[in-house]
């Protein structure tokens, strides 16, 4: 499929899915040499979990057809810039590109403001609007040493 056949289905799952009551209106689709390996839609309010945006879920449904946790000979075809929590997901994933349709700010019109988080990330953890505190780093660090020393760990 060309890119224009990709990003139209994703655009496509994110009307489809949408109108079908599963979420918001946002689809992506991953695909590996121009074949469609997984698609994902919101799903947000149909299974209660925030985390179920599009991108998200594509890119759990294309690791679990692969086998791996690490997609890099992929792109991602998505309905919309990926809002923060998206975005992090797509570089913990190594896609090796992205494609997007609607930006943010179209996004933000029909109320989908992702605005705050990208404002909240850069700022030092006291002046975020979340309040937040560091509890028992000495007792946690303890798992990190583990790992550290883990002769048979996966790294990602």
């Amino acid at each position: 499929m060309t890119p224009d056949e990709l990003m139209r289905r994703a655009i496509s799952l994110s009307l489809e899915q949408m109108q079908a009551g599963s979420g918001g209106p946002f689809g992506a689709v991953i695909a590996r040499n121009g074949e469609i390996v997984a698609e994902g839609w919101n799903q947000v309010t149909s299974s209660n979990d925030p985390t179920a945006h599009a991108e998200v879920v594509a890119i759990r449904r294309a690791c679990a057809a692969l086998g791996r946790f690490d997609l890099s000979d992929c792109e991602i075809y998505t309905s919309c810039e990926p809002c923060p929590m998206c975005l992090g997901a797509v570089y913990w994933a190594r896609l090796q590109r992205m494609h997007y349709g609607n930006d943010r700010k179209a996004a933000a019109a029909i109320g989908f403001d992702d605005d705050l988080l990208y404002t909240e990330v850069p700022k030092p953890i006291a002046e975020r609007s979340l309040p937040t505190s560091q509890l028992l780093g000495d007792e946690a660090h303890a798992a990190f040493e583990a790992w550290a020393a883990k002769p048979d760990k996966i790294a990602y």
